[in-house]
């Protein structure tokens, strides 16, 4: 079943499918293995991941202080699942948990788990939450783990809770008091308290803390179990997630990147399924194009409720399955429960993983294709997003990726202390209110727009240090020639008309479109106003960037009669959108107002289309994909070796949101052009319906048009 055998390969290099029975307690007496070992080989499964210990064993540790499932028994469930595995020829993670413990083994160990500053220890639930710093993770841990390795003999180790308490629970056990002091020479922050330089400073300390376990981690398995035995600690790929505040991806993915084990089972509202194609863009940016990254998909009912034992609608399911799959990410499925009893959920996958089978060939060993990169970093989110990541940070963030995927724009997340190391691969650098930089991050900027290349830049970028204080100077906006009036202000989201306030409309503002030639405003021709419905910077240009709208301020919304403008308050000379050539051959814009996140949040076309516009107006005619036709339509670009790969998946009319996608629209149709130079194309084929396409080449590019798209289509260009 598996060919990393023959290979000869580590088995992180070719195990592409995966699927986790997720046990719970009791399954220690009920699983049935006979069930999985059908599901692995109809699934065409390489590789699983099974419960060890943890919170829950369910094999007879030897270690006292690990509680064992109360349905054990004599039975040993996790030899049952390695022994059935190996004689698949399958891979196996043995999955831990291990942030947490019984009240018995803290009676015994006290000093394992963290405390507040009166001593009294942080629980979860039932459990009480174990200190990063303490011997549970330097010693009892480890020895788990090297228990589990010398008698299950597992390929690795994954754990999915290895982070340990928030960041507002702060230790102050005695180890962590002496590792902070050594740190940063002061003592540990009185409370969890932004204004507070020292907890900003036990935030990245903290974040160190966690990297230092993972080095730990990997030295224990790798010398049981050999230089392959790999620990992984599973991460979400969304760094602007909650988990992203401890969990650095960058630096992860850097030392530990040939195997990235990501956890985020199901879209959310914010990001809708394209989320997931960024997923897996964003981690391979990081950790490499040759990174094995397996994502855990959920199959149970994820949503508004949280439904742990019901099927998901397969629709649903097999969407994120493919968004992740296009983006670079391996399928894992993942269940809750050795014994399904809607056993509707044992065959959402199979479609997906028997496409994923007969087109891994063209998945793996394979390069991104874009030109234009979307700028993000964990210090921004943690020293400008605090605790309103999402309205702060991941909002605007999402404007622009979910304008560019409608616009059909190839794009790909580029961390900012990656910005000179990807210049050779983007044209265009969109910086979405991304405030906090460190000077090299900076100096990254500067050198990436004086070579020529071109940026899209709005808010605050640029405005505060490495901890979120303000800057004297701003580089970034002196780069593109701009005086900001006013520093960076509070996000507010809600504003306008209200059925509690009527007579709230302090964000009912708009903007004046004063250059209506201007190829940005393209397709606003029969308008002279645009909502913006947000906040704005005062700003002016001292530099060559030209007005293209300037702001309209608010006004009333209600009662009607009223809702008008002033005659003094119909323009003014605050410039909104200006964009112009830069001194150094590239482009520059800059947006005052946050329409990118008034576009994450609120979706209003108008902000996408000028998003859109924006980045497709800074690229100047450097782009190498062109699209048009109808329906939304995810667009993904790879090059492999003298192919091109063209991966589309279609959401129209997926992404509602209470709600489930039930079925499936097909639109068509589609036109596509590529770029492929001098290389003479011999033919252009469908890897999902299968059969050739017809294509014209002319001029460098190739043209040809899928006529109707169902749920989605893979075209290989040779």
């Amino acid at each position: 079943m598996n060919t990393y055998k023959e290979k000869k390969q580590p088995w992180y290099r070719n195990t592409y499918r995966w699927a986790q029975t997720n046990l719970t307690e009791i399954d220690a007496r009920d699983c049935d293995l006979n069930t999985w070992k059908e599901f692995w080989k109809t699934n065409e499964i390489q590789g699983i991941v099974v419960n060890a210990g943890g919170i829950v064993a369910y094999y007879p540790s030897k270690n006292p202080n690990q509680y064992r499932s109360k349905f054990l028994g004599d039975r040993d469930l996790l030899k049952e699942f390695c022994d059935a595995a190996k004689e698949a020829e399958i891979v196996v993670l043995a999955r831990m948990d291990i942030n947490r413990a019984t009240k018995e083994v803290y009676e015994e160990h006290p000093e394992w788990f963290a405390t507040d500053r009166n001593g009294k220890p942080y629980r979860a639930g039932e459990r009480y939450i174990a200190c990063l710093n303490s011997g549970y993770y330097k010693e009892y841990i480890p020895e788990l783990m090297r228990e589990i390795i010398r008698e299950y003999h597992p390929n690795g180790i994954t754990d999915n809770s290895w982070w340990g308490a928030s960041p507002k629970q702060i230790c102050y056990c005695d180890a962590c008091k002496k590792s902070f002091r050594d740190y940063c020479g002061f003592d540990l922050p009185q409370k969890a308290d932004w204004t507070d330089r020292r907890y900003r400073q036990w935030i990245q300390w903290s974040v160190e803390c966690r990297m230092k376990n993972w080095e730990l981690f990997n030295e224990v398995t790798q010398k049981e179990g050999g230089e392959d035995c790999l620990w992984l600690g599973m991460v979400n790929a969304n760094p602007m997630s909650d988990h992203g505040m401890f969990s650095d991806l960058q630096k992860i993915a850097e030392r530990y990147g040939r195997c990235i084990m990501t956890d985020h089972q199901c879209r959310e509202e914010i990001g809708g399924f394209e989320q997931n194609s960024m997923n897996g863009m964003l981690l391979h940016s990081l950790a490499g194009d040759e990174s094995l990254i397996p994502e855990s998909m959920a199959n149970y009912n994820r949503g508004r409720y949280f439904i742990r034992r019901a099927a998901n609608p397969p629709e649903e399911t097999r969407t994120w399955m493919l968004e992740g799959i296009a983006g670079g990410l391996s399928p894992w499925t993942h269940f809750i429960g050795g014994v399904q009893e809607d056993r509707r959920i044992y065959g959402t996958c199979t479609p997906v993983m028997k496409w994923h089978k007969k087109a891994e060939n063209f998945l793996y060993g394979r390069q991104p294709v874009f030109r234009v990169g979307l700028a993000w970093s964990h210090d921004n989110i943690r020293f400008y997003g605090k605790d309103r990541i999402s309205d702060v940070c991941e909002l605007p963030w999402r404007g622009f990726s979910g304008a560019m995927i409608k616009g059909r724009i190839l794009f790909s997340p580029i961390h900012c202390s990656q910005i000179v190391k990807n210049m050779d691969k983007i044209d265009v650098l969109v910086m979405p209110d991304v405030a906090v930089l460190t000077d090299d991050q900076i100096d990254q900027v500067i050198e990436f727009y004086k070579s020529g290349k071109s940026l899209v830049v709005t808010g605050a970028t640029g405005e505060l240090d490495e901890l979120g204080y303000q800057r004297e100077r701003n580089p970034v906006m002196e780069l593109l020639g701009i005086e900001k009036e006013n520093t960076v202000h509070d996000v507010k989201l809600q504003g306008g008309y209200t059925f509690n306030t009527i007579d709230n409309y302090d964000l009912h503002n708009y903007m004046r479109l004063d250059n209506k030639s201007h190829e940005i405003l393209k397709g606003f021709e029969d308008t002279d106003i645009i909502t913006i419905s947000g906040q704005v910077y005062k700003v002016r240009s001292v530099g060559g960037l030209e007005t293209v709208t300037t702001y309209i301020p608010e006004f009333p919304t209600y009662p009607p009669e009223i809702s008008y403008m002033e005659d003094d308050k119909r323009s003014t000379d605050f410039p909104v959108i200006m964009a112009g050539m830069s001194p150094y051959g590239g482009r520059g814009v800059y947006i005052s107002a946050d329409i990118d996140r008034r576009y994450g949040y609120a979706k209003i076309p108008d902000h996408g289309k000028l998003l859109g516009s924006c980045v497709k107006w800074a690229a100047g005619g450097t782009g190498v994909f062109e699209s048009e036709g109808e329906g939304y339509i995810d667009c993904k670009m790879y090059r492999q070796e003298e192919r091109w790969i063209l991966q589309l998946i279609n959401l129209s009319g997926l992404n509602m949101w209470p709600g489930y996608a039930e079925e499936h629209y097909s639109v068509g149709p589609n036109q596509f052009k590529i770029y492929v130079g001098e290389q003479k194309v011999k033919r252009v084929y469908k890897m999902v319906e299968d059969g050739a396409v017809e294509f014209e080449q002319k001029d460098g590019w190739i043209v040809f048009q899928i006529e109707n798209l169902s749920v989605h289509e893979m075209v290989v260009i040779e």
